[in-house]
């Protein structure tokens, strides 16, 4: 039966070229093959997923690899490489792993495999921070793991869900130019970058950069209780909202990701396409560098600047209501959410501390911000300047691709920079360590604290609250560091950013979808039209 064929579409204001691939093979039920046509506003910048702690990398892992363990819709964990474990002692925990796994390599999954995946992961500059806590891994058996921590953590299962164990042989040796096949490569050029060996339900079969990846179903893959029946994956990336949308309402893709305010009417309203939309919990911000710009040191000259950002009318207007203003990193529901704090748009008070900081007449600063990763994310930028203007501050603004901008944003290239950020372990915590913790290239704390923001007293706070194992007790300290952090304007929060999705309807995407915004696609069920 045929699902769905379309000839290309003529789309107003846009011309879209989609693969060849995505045109000629037909969704199909009754035992054909099923192929789902995706398009994403940006692909994963590499096939190595340490290269990069991003939701586009983590997409790709839940495609190609399996996590240990991964999270239900309702914050549950859920045995998958791993099918069992036990907290032996305050800082050991044993897991038993799945039997009769293959890699896409051919080779068996084993313990070492997950053994060599977290000291690769120790050694990645993005996830090193993460992993700091983790001492070792002891290999007991072919099929039995001990996660030694180096203090009592109270998070180790919430690491597991980041653990996409590695083809420890594929992955390993030299390659014909005398390269480590296990070298991690920041935007660079790695075996691992170009080639891959997971144990997920697809292989890549195809990958043009900025272009397309092509998956196919792994024949070999483990989970046999999957429904899911999509045979192959087409994932096109269109950065353009307008023209991903029409793409979807002319029946080029099934499935889109993330859908635009800007559109959400049109496509509820859309017949044969389905929107499903999600509170989220990805905080969008702006960090002030303060090793560039001298002002910045000043608490005052920082406390103006975020009394000076109105977030309420950032989401009511520009976002459409499809956003939560913030005025802290954690949202709600999460242990360091302080209700306490709200967001403090006052002009006058943002003039009034930049007259007692000395800088009533304002300065000028440079920014930058992506333009395809997040939600409006260049029109948030414009939208800040305007607003730092009214206390005299000339912003000089630059909006690059994704795949330009993590470069400059490594480098710390501007004075401020916008970035969002999901809590990898769905803890308050992660925020901290990443965006606000003083920056150390050793330990990756502060990996993407492009704001140089150094408080030593909050991050011994956060320390002590990664120790504490009694959650009510480890929710006040985290909450102090939220409290902490808004007297010192250590950043400008703006908002977290809710979550859209849209497809055909007989693609069944609502079991498959979370907040984590991670898809699991191998589950996902294309029905017969």
């Amino acid at each position: 039966m045929i699902f769905k064929k379309t000839l290309l579409a003529t789309l107003v204001g846009a011309s879209l070229s989609l693969p060849m691939a995505a045109i000629a093979q037909d969704v199909t039920g009754d035992g054909k093959d099923v192929t789902l046509r995706v398009a994403y506003d940006a692909d994963p910048v590499s096939l190595d997923i340490h290269e990069q702690l991003s939701g586009g990398m983590l997409q790709l892992s839940h495609l190609v690899f399996d996590p240990l363990v991964r999270w239900t819709q309702d914050f549950e964990f859920e045995p998958r490489l791993a099918t069992e474990w036990e907290q032996l002692d305050d800082t050991t925990l044993q897991i038993k792993l799945r039997e009769g796994v293959k890699f896409h390599s051919g080779n068996p999954f084993t313990a070492k495999d997950v053994a060599w995946t977290v000291e690769r992961l120790k050694r990645s500059a993005d996830f090193k921070a993460i992993f700091e806590p983790i001492d070792s891994v002891e290999v007991v058996d072919e099929h039995t793991v001990k996660f030694h921590t180096k203090k009592p953590y109270p998070l180790l299962l919430n690491l597991a869900t980041y653990i996409f164990p590695m083809d420890s042989e594929f992955y390993s040796g030299k390659t014909d130019n005398g390269k480590d096949k296990s070298e991690i490569v920041k935007n660079g050029n790695s075996f691992a970058s170009r080639n891959v060996s997971g144990t997920g339900p697809y292989q890549v079969t195809e990958r043009q950069q900025g272009v397309k990846i092509d998956f196919e179903r792994f024949d070999d893959y483990w989970d046999k209780q999957s429904p899911g029946n999509v045979d192959h994956i087409v994932m096109t990336p269109i950065s353009e909202n307008a023209t991903r949308v029409a793409a979807l309402l002319s029946g080029d893709v099934d499935f889109i990701a993330p859908v635009p305010p800007n559109d959400l009417e049109r496509v509820r309203a859309a017949d044969d396409v389905k929107l499903v939309t999600m509170s989220g919990t990805r905080i969008i911000m702006m960090q002030m560098n303060q090793k560039r710009v001298e002002a910045f040191k000043d608490p005052k000259v920082r406390q103006a600047f975020a009394y000076a950002v109105n977030q309420e009318a950032i989401a009511d207007r520009l976002m459409k209501g499809f956003a939560t203003p913030a005025a802290q990193l954690s949202p709600e529901g999460y242990d360091g959410h302080n209700p306490d704090l709200k967001p403090r748009y006052d002009l006058e008070k943002a003039k009034q501390l930049m007259k007692e900081a000395g800088y009533e007449d304002g300065f000028s600063i440079t920014m930058m911000a992506p333009n395809n990763r997040y939600v409006n994310d260049a029109q948030i930028a414009q939208a800040v300047s305007a607003m730092l203007a009214r206390i005299n501050v000339k912003v000089d603004l630059k909006t690059l691709p994704k795949a330009q901008y993590w470069s400059e944003f490594d480098d710390r290239a501007a004075d401020m920079m916008l970035i969002g950020w999901h809590a990898d372990t769905e803890d308050s915590a992660n925020f901290f360590q990443y965006l606000t913790e003083c920056p150390n290239a050793d330990t990756g704390a502060g990996q993407y604290n492009s704001g140089n923001y150094c408080n030593p007293e909050l991050d011994e706070k956060v320390a002590e609250a990664n120790l504490e194992t009694d959650r009510e007790k480890r929710a006040k300290m985290l909450q102090a560091v939220e409290k902490g952090l808004y007297d010192d304007a250590a950043f400008i929060p703006l908002h977290w950013q809710d979550l859209a999705w849209a497809a055909d309807t007989n693609v069944q995407i609502e079991p498959v979808l979370n907040v984590m915004n991670f898809p699991y696609l191998g589950d996902v069920v294309v029905k017969p039209e």
